[in-house]
């Protein structure tokens, strides 16, 4: 439904590529490792005897600083973009927020870890200095529900027939759509039941089937947006080649 908005001469699709910027590479993949990590830091907080706060510092550190940088540009800059221009909404604002919440666990982590390596519960530790930005995870997820919404109703995600494997189903808009969208339902999901997760591990240090139900959401829909991510990098570059005439 997308490819009406410039076109050749000969009818084919062509993109002003200096008019619009597109990372969501970089930023589907910082983004499907966040999940992933905090999964694996949920774990090795229970888990790992020899929890190093340093290494799980620096891992945060490097997904925020991807995603808060790509985030902030796309959210200040897309709105006067020339196609467009829902995606800062779309990918700009969750990759912004995801961000800087993971800059605020690298610097506590990295300030703060001794803390919870000398709690007699790490777990429990670590989920009661995180509760208090439980209302704003839980906003983000309510968000990501708005958002799988509007690309349901609106098409959003349909790739155009110039991206390469992608644009074998340019005749199926609702499968990516609904693709993409059950995506952003699952990390909502995760998000929306954050806030219980930590209350359950802050009160009892004890893991519950919310928990388990978060981390089961998040590594899915991290390791889809990891693998998806890391598939533009391909299919991207493609559409590009493809739309530059």
């Amino acid at each position: 439904m997308f490819e009406d908005f410039i076109r050749g001469e000969e009818g084919g699709l062509a993109i002003d590529w200096t008019q619009m910027p597109t990372y969501n590479t970089i930023m589907a993949v910082a983004a499907g490792a966040g999940l992933i990590f905090m999964v694996m830091l949920g774990r090795a907080l229970v888990r790992d005897e020899r929890f190093k706060p340093e290494g799980w510092a620096l891992g945060a550190g490097v997904l925020g600083f991807i995603l808060t940088a790509t985030g902030l540009h796309m959210t200040l800059t897309w709105p006067f973009a020339l196609y467009f221009p829902f995606d800062n909404i779309v990918f700009g604002e969750p990759s912004l927020a995801f961000g800087v919440l993971l800059l605020g666990a690298a610097f506590y982590l990295w300030k703060r870890g001794d803390q919870i390596t000398a709690a007699k519960d790490r777990a429990a530790e670590a989920a009661s200095v995180a509760k208090p930005l439980g209302i704003f995870v839980v906003g983000m997820g309510l968000a990501l529900f708005g958002i799988a919404a509007a690309g349901m109703i609106y098409q959003l995600f349909a790739a155009p027939a110039q991206e390469p494997i992608s644009g074998f189903f340019a005749d199926y808009p609702m499968l990516e759509a609904t693709f993409m969208s059950a995506l952003f339902v699952l990390v909502g999901l995760g998000a929306v039941l954050f806030p219980l997760s930590l209350r359950t591990l802050s009160s009892t240090g004890e893991q519950s089937k919310i928990t388990s139900t978060v981390g089961i959401v998040w590594l899915v829909s991290g390791i889809i947006f990891l693998l998806f991510g890391a598939l533009n990098f391909y299919t991207h570059i493609g559409l590009i080649i493809n739309t530059m005439g």
